[in-house]
């Protein structure tokens, strides 16, 4: 069995968490400082039961709502939660996956029923003791029906999906609450005349078998080394200012690079998406003879990438940096440069995670606040 942990507008909830003033409030987390010039990364309940969603224009949702609560984005405070609740969740001593900076995967293969409702009683409980905030749990024989049952009873709903209410769960669940099935892919098997989970079923009942329990099957599992880590963000406007570029792609360079660091990964190439109404989608990657977990390095190696833009100074919108070509880092710097740099990477991270992601930070970046 699956138990798949799902936090309830986490963004949000963190927020309301750390000011109850909120509490209760129709509330919007914006991607930008700016409240009318930028997009719902995050919403509350009931912000939701307006109407108003994750990717909304904010002038739009207050075009709906006109007294929303706004809070800019923090995303040091929400990787940090995250990462609190998954060192949290280790205690239980099941195999764990960190699916993303929201969910999470037990694996209780082999355990006894009724263990796993217990457990998900109790990790629910301490959750909401140690954060004071709420999550959904969802169990099932694989992580793809555990998924879909932590969203069926959401916020702080605790569902089973079993033999004894398998039918009657995927006739009632919409085929865009599975995972995968919200883009293209459910819009094509809609077309068909598909519409809940169990019309998929029927037509394709191995799409449901072939997802097991069992992580080191599963495509999203953490304890193997991850093909590629990337960051993205867009602009909530056009963005001409060469400098302003530059910084996002310093910060999405460091960003990339801390999760490197974390997993004792380096990269040997990194790529570079931009997006704009001159050049549409550019992407262009470059690989390197030697490695690097280093954020300004990476964000070195995304410039020169940038330089093949055809157009001299195009507006920007969005921005991407992925690295990949990962290996484990085993390299041991030699030249006394290297050897500086390196014991400067590490007392940064030692700061940065005492008192926070970010507290040290390039200078370049504070063009991005």
């Amino acid at each position: 069995m699956i138990v798949h942990i799902d936090m309830d507008a986490f963004f949000a909830s963190i927020e309301e968490a750390i000011n109850p003033r909120l509490k209760g409030r129709p509330l919007i987390v914006g991607s930008r400082g700016n409240r009318m010039h930028t997009v719902v990364c995050a919403a509350n309940y009931a912000a939701k039961a307006l109407g108003i969603h994750s990717g909304m224009p904010t002038r739009r949702a207050y075009s709906i709502y006109s007294k929303l609560e706004f809070v800019a984005a923090d995303q040091a405070k929400y990787i940090w939660t995250s990462e609190q609740i998954f060192e949290l969740l280790k205690g239980f001593n099941f195999p764990l996956n960190y699916a993303s900076i929201d969910e999470f995967q037990l694996d209780l293969s082999g355990c006894p029923e009724p263990k796993p409702v217990s457990l998900g009683k109790e990790i629910k409980a301490q959750i909401y003791a140690n954060f004071n905030i709420t999550a959904s749990v969802g169990i099932a024989k694989n992580w793809l029906l555990a998924k879909l049952a932590s969203k069926l009873n959401k916020p702080d709903g605790l569902t089973v999906i079993d033999d004894s209410n398998f039918e009657q769960v995927l006739r009632k669940a919409n085929l865009d609450k599975l995972c995968g099935m919200g883009g293209k892919n459910g819009q094509i098997l809609m077309a068909k005349g598909l519409k809940t989970c169990w019309d998929l079923y029927l037509n394709l009942p191995e799409f449901f078998n072939n997802n097991p329990g069992k992580f080191d099957e599963d495509p999203g599992k953490t304890n193997e080394k991850p093909k590629s880590v990337s960051h993205s963000y867009t602009l909530p406007r056009d963005q001409i200012n060469h400098q302003v570029i530059m910084a996002w792609i310093r910060l999405l360079s460091e960003m990339v690079a801390i999760r490197l660091r974390q997993q004792d990964l380096v990269s040997a190439t990194v790529h570079l998406w931009l997006t704009g109404p001159e050049i549409c989608n550019f992407g262009a990657q470059k690989a390197y003879q030697v490695s690097t977990n280093d954020g300004y390095e990476i964000c070195q190696r995304a410039l020169k990438i940038m330089e093949k833009l055809n157009h001299k100074n195009p507006r920007i919108r969005a921005i991407g940096v992925t690295c990949s070509s990962l290996s484990l880092n085993v390299y041991q710097p030699l030249l006394s440069e290297e050897i500086r740099r390196e014991g400067l990477i590490q007392a940064l991270d030692r700061i940065n995670n005492r008192f926070g992601e970010g507290v040290i930070h390039p200078a370049i970046t504070t063009l991005t606040r």
